[in-house]
């Protein structure tokens, strides 16, 4: 993981606060700590996005996590190492992730975060079918400037139109 963070730190600086400065195995270490609490803790599913012919490359990681458990709200977060970008690997973990949060954690609704100008990011949403509802104002501090980011949605009964979709591309 940490080599793939070092060797993708041009392009996730740009979009991601804790990719901001160097990524050391300290920084791997408190990662994974707290993404085993969360597991535990039923409050976020961090996963490693790794090819099955080659299993030791880490290529990067997709985590759902609750927003809101009254209301079923979850939202997904994601980042892929910049050599592995445009080969359809984070579609199929998002769609994965989907799969999880609709059909285990019984979320209702799913949403996305992306900053403006994640034209990458937002492919992903676009092929899922997610819809863009808007845009959040200086929602995040990358560095020392805020970004705008805009807001993209699924709600379950529109996962159940493109679950087959899925299906038939192997995404899920």
């Amino acid at each position: 993981m940490v080599e793939s963070i070092q060797a993708s730190l041009p392009d996730l600086r740009k979009w991601l606060p804790w990719a901001v400065g160097g990524y050391t195995r300290i920084d791997a270490i408190r990662y994974v700590r707290e993404s085993v609490n969360a597991w535990n803790e039923h409050r976020a599913y961090d996963f490693a996005i790794r090819q099955p012919s080659d299993p030791d490359r880490h290529l990067g990681n997709v985590s759902i996590w609750w927003t809101s458990r009254q209301g079923a709200v979850g939202e997904i977060g994601y980042w892929l190492r910049s050599d592995e970008a445009s080969k359809g690997f984070m579609t199929e973990a998002v769609a994965g992730m989907l799969r999880v949060g609709f059909e285990e954690l019984t979320m209702h609704r799913i949403v996305l975060r992306i900053a403006v100008g994640n034209r990458a990011s937002e492919r992903v949403a676009e092929k899922l079918g997610f819809v863009l509802e808007g845009t959040l104002r200086d929602e995040v501090r990358v560095g020392d400037e805020w970004l705008d980011h805009t807001i993209w949605s699924m709600l379950s009964h529109e996962y159940d139109v493109h679950v087959d979709r899925f299906r038939a591309e192997t995404w899920i």
